[in-house]
């Protein structure tokens, strides 16, 4: 009774304050499950607010699964330009031809074969089959994660931990409308239960909340360390333009074009110029402008005044600002 009664306040909130976002339009069924299928893929590891602008323009250039299936590559990733993380396009990609191949042009509704598709991993296979198939799943996102912690007052390191988190999450209950329920609480932690400074006022749940009842809304992290890693990047000028090369030798932002690279092993009395944080990695950056020698291998020049016209990642658009500021 109890898990209704928390179900229904949830739903109730949701119905009055959701926000109208352009995955949650009313559209067949067909396109609810394309549209959640782009949108999770969108919203590994970035921000709604973010998203919207890349997902609309995605959909208006393309509109259904086979399009994807067949989409050319560069202009894939120049749609997905900005959004980071290009694994994610080029998997989203994948998934979408083998679906036309494997699941008769369907986004399959079985949790284990989301599951097996590429850049499909336990939180975007749970989502989308709530989501698209109102599944009785709960993803924990880090929204929930936030509305459970605060609501059962969970601090210790053990109670933190994923796999409690998981088995906690029951107290939430069940809902026949799966579909908004999951949606609503990832609502509820991201408009109300807020990373600092919480609207409790606004809390369909507040009255139950451990947290709220103490006055204590701090969260308790698992503290993940970035790994630093420190680099040498060459700067090749001529005719004002730059020479970046196609990167085949790291892990991160592979094929993309970067300015040659080399990573450096605990150098000492290293005096860096520019920090990324990329992924779990702290990148320590150190310039050094060289002179054109011998041709190098897979490498081109660019018009830093003409950045909008080639297809780059953000960290090669933002080195190549910080050479143009510092010339």
């Amino acid at each position: 009774m109890k898990e209704e009664i928390i179900t229904n306040k949830i739903l109730n909130w949701y119905d009055i304050n959701k926000r109208l976002l352009p995955w949650r339009k009313k559209t067949s069924l067909k396109k609810k499950q394309y549209y959640t299928l782009v949108s999770e893929f969108m919203l590994q590891q970035t921000q709604v607010v973010t998203v919207i602008p890349y997902f609309n323009r995605f959909i208006k250039n393309i509109p259904n699964i086979e399009t994807l299936a067949q989409f050319d590559n560069r202009k894939l990733i120049k749609l997905w330009e900005g959004l980071g993380y290009y694994s994610r396009a080029r998997n989203l990609k994948k998934t979408a031809q083998i679906i036309i191949k494997d699941f008769k042009k369907s986004l399959p509704n079985n949790f284990l074969d989301l599951k097996s598709l590429p850049g499909i991993g336990d939180y975007t296979a749970s989502a989308i089959s709530a989501i698209a198939f109102n599944k009785p799943i709960i993803p924990l996102d880090g929204n929930i994660e936030r509305v459970l912690k605060r609501y059962l007052y969970l601090k210790k390191g053990n109670q933190i931990q994923k796999e409690n988190l998981i088995k906690q999450k029951k107290v939430f209950g069940t809902s026949k409308r799966s579909s908004d329920y999951a949606q609503a609480l990832m609502e509820l932690g991201s408009l109300v239960c807020k990373p600092k400074n919480p609207l409790c006022n606004r809390c369909p749940i507040s009255k139950k909340c451990k947290s709220f009842k103490l006055k204590d809304f701090t969260l308790t992290k698992i503290n993940k360390k970035n790994k630093e890693k420190y680099f040498l990047l060459k700067v090749y000028k001529k005719n004002n333009k730059y020479l970046l090369v196609k990167n085949t030798k790291f892990n991160f932002l592979k094929n993309f074009n970067i300015f040659p690279m080399q990573e450096l092993n605990s150098p000492r009395n290293f005096n860096q110029n520019l920090n990324f944080k990329m992924s779990n990695m702290n990148m320590n950056i150190k310039v050094e402008h060289n002179k054109v020698g011998s041709p190098i291998p897979f490498s081109n020049w660019i018009d830093p005044k003409k950045l909008k016209n080639y297809t780059l990642p953000t960290f090669t658009k933002k080195i190549v600002n910080y050479l143009e500021s510092y010339k």
